[in-house]
C-alpha cells in the first residue's frame, strides 16, 4: 500500500499568493513543500525558535531545502545591523510556499536570535563584520 503524505489545506480564495493550484496541476512538479501542514509548520517554528548555534541554523537551513525545498537565506544587512530586524532573510520564489509561512518562518528566526544574541555575533563574525578594522 502505498500511500501519500498529507498534503496542505488550501489558503481561502484571494488570501494568498501561494499558486497551490497552479503548483499541483503542473506535471512533474515539486510537491514538497505541499506537506508542510499547519501541524508540521508549527513545529517548525518552534525549532527556529529554540536554535541554539549558528551550526545549528544552518542545519535547520539545509534540512528546509532537502525535505521541502525552501532555499533561505540569512545574512546581515548591508547597512549598518543595530538590532536583529538588520539581519536579512530572504526566500528564494517558490509556487506553493504560503503568504503566512513566508512571514512566520522570519519572524520565529528573529525571535530565536534574540533569544540567543550570540547567535547573531557569529552571523556578522561569518560574514566579515570586522573587514574594515
Amino acid at each position: 500500500m502505498n500511500s501519500l503524505p498529507p498534503l496542505r489545506q488550501p489558503c481561502p480564495p484571494g488570501t494568498c499568493t501561494c499558486r497551490r493550484d497552479e503548483l499541483l496541476e503542473e506535471p512533474g512538479a515539486d510537491l514538497r513543500i505541499l506537506r508542510l501542514t499547519r501541524h508540521e509548520e508549527q513545529r517548525l517554528l518552534e525549532r527556529l525558535e529554540n536554535i541554539r548555534s549558528l551550526a545549528d541554523l544552518e542545519r535547520l537551513q539545509q534540512r528546509m531545502y532537502e525535505q521541502l525545498g525552501i532555499r533561505l537565506s540569512v545574512s546581515p544587512s548591508h547597512n549598518e545591523v543595530r538590532s536583529m530586524r538588520g539581519i536579512v532573510i530572504d526566500f528564494v520564489e517558490q509556487p506553493g510556499l504560503c503568504r503566512k509561512t513566508r512571514q512566520a518562518i522570519p519572524a520565529a528566526i528573529r525571535r530565536g536570535l534574540e533569544r540567543q544574541p550570540e547567535i547573531a555575533y557569529r552571523l556578522l563574525d561569518a560574514h566579515d563584520l570586522l573587514r574594515d578594522a
